[in-house]
């Protein structure tokens, strides 16, 4: 199979994402407002047990957040 085929295969299955365009802005804004939230309860908490519980949530929200919120305003990377 050559790469022409694999492109003319390709041309009847368009690509749909999971989120659409018209919502990246309400998803990043979401992700950020919770990471915000997330950061300010494990700065009132700072114990070993509360990295897992706050601070692993709070930066995996902030940097998908990050991304969805790039991509809502327009600017790709």
């Amino acid at each position: 199979m050559s790469l022409n085929d694999v492109w003319e295969a390709a041309a009847g299955n368009p690509f749909y994402p999971v989120i659409s365009k018209e919502r990246q802005f309400t998803v990043g804004f979401i992700l950020l407002f919770t990471a915000f939230i997330l950061t300010g309860l494990f700065g009132l908490n700072r114990s070993l047990k509360s990295i897992p519980i706050f601070a692993v949530p709070a930066s995996l929200a902030f940097g998908f957040g990050a991304v969805y919120m790039i991509c809502a305003v327009g600017v790709y990377v």
